[in-house]
């Protein structure tokens, strides 16, 4: 991030497995107490940055639970036994079923070790003195979530939102589970109110603003 030196948190950006998955790491400068963030794929290479950070996970929290989201929590957990593994309770059953968290469907099947914390809308997730907002998005899965973290005075606010909302698009709902016009609701009331320099960080691609996406997104267009 351009303006990673004011911040309180470093942020390392990986792009994982066969779909490209977004894997966020991200670390509170003053104690490198870290979260990692959909390891969808790629473990050495997570684990890797992770030790180039100096930082240890306290937390692995998926978006949601598919699989290209998800497949790494083994690896991760595995090195990292005390990391508390989070995702929402309704994408919980999703761990350890290939044929719900798609992955069969490609030929792969991936599990995950169960969650050890079931989040919520309204939830924290604390690195540090840094607060993670839990914002329930669902429409893409039943259980997708976004991460916000408010900024400061002097640096914007960051949204980790899965495959909600992404640059110039939203999240497929075609698949079981799946609620096009709840998503677009929750981007609209949940998202969209949040501050328009807010940094929206999607789970593939490049990241955004709030502002843009209310301004160009074509599934918000309006006549």
């Amino acid at each position: 991030m351009s303006d990673e030196d004011e911040r309180a948190l470093k942020v390392d950006i990986l792009t994982v497995g066969p779909m490209q998955t977004a894997c966020y790491i991200v670390a509170d400068k003053a104690t490198d107490e870290a979260m990692v963030i959909d390891p969808g794929g790629d473990a050495d290479m997570i684990l890797e940055s992770l030790g180039m950070m100096n930082a240890g996970p306290s937390y692995i929290v998926n978006t949601h639970g598919h699989g290209d989201h998800i497949a790494s929590n083994g690896n991760i957990k595995r090195d990292y036994p005390d990391a508390i593994l989070c995702i929402h309770g309704a994408d919980a059953a999703m761990l350890a079923d290939p044929m719900a968290n798609l992955s069969a469907l490609f030929g792969i099947a991936v599990t995950s070790p169960p969650a050890d914390r079931l989040l919520a809308e309204g939830d924290d997730i604390e690195l540090g003195e840094n607060r993670f907002r839990v914002i329930h998005l669902p429409g893409h899965t039943p259980g997708g979530i976004g991460l916000y973290w408010p900024g400061t005075e002097s640096v914007a606010g960051m949204l980790f939102c899965g495959d909600a909302l992404f640059a110039g698009g939203v999240g497929r709902t075609d698949f079981s589970g799946g609620d096009e016009h709840g998503l677009l609701s929750a981007i609209r009331s949940k998202i969209f109110t949040l501050p328009d320099d807010t940094i929206v960080l999607p789970g593939h691609g490049p990241a955004t603003t709030v502002g843009r996406e209310k301004e160009t997104n074509p599934f918000f267009a309006t006549a």
